[in-house]
């Protein structure tokens, strides 16, 4: 059974071993973090189990330094039979500066499936309705950014193969 939680916030300090040799978070650790808080909402859904099937429309906007506060802040905006997608906010600030010291420093959407465990196959999961205007066009957005990532898919796989 689920709670049904449509937002979840995680919180992560970044530390010296999660930089490049340009002092910044490696993109892939703040990736590591947009799963790690995707799937958390997912489950907290779904009440399942869930995987990651994509990631649309990932940018890196302005660089997490060390020491930095880091929030990411996931927002269910469409489900499917068995998918959700979610709306990812990435922002970080000086933990001794206030709120107001918070700056975006990565977005995407992240899709993810639940699974029934004992067959690994996708599991329905609850409805999600949207209500609001706002609600409304974060459903409209979430499904242009994932139309865009199939045709960047599928442009990648006329180039890899061109006779298909």
């Amino acid at each position: 059974m689920s709670g049904q939680q449509r937002e979840l916030t995680m919180r992560f300090l970044a530390e010296p071993t999660d930089v490049n040799y340009g002092g910044k978070v490696h993109g892939g650790v703040v990736m590591k973090w947009i799963d790690q808080a995707g799937y958390a909402a997912a489950v907290g859904w779904s009440g399942r189990y869930s995987v990651t099937v994509a990631v649309g429309g990932i940018r890196f906007v302005a660089p997490i330094r060390t020491s930095d506060l880091v929030t990411v802040t996931t927002k269910l905006v469409h489900t499917g039979t068995s998918s959700m997608h979610f709306s990812v906010d990435v922002t970080a600030r000086d933990p001794m500066l206030g709120a107001a010291a918070e700056r975006l420093c990565t977005h995407c959407v992240i899709v993810f499936v639940a699974l029934d465990q004992a067959e690994g196959k996708p599991s329905p999961v609850p409805a999600w309705v949207p209500t609001s205007d706002d609600d409304h066009r974060l459903a409209e957005y979430a499904m242009k950014v994932m139309e865009l990532s199939k045709g960047i898919e599928q442009t990648i796989a006329r180039y890899r193969d061109p006779a298909a």
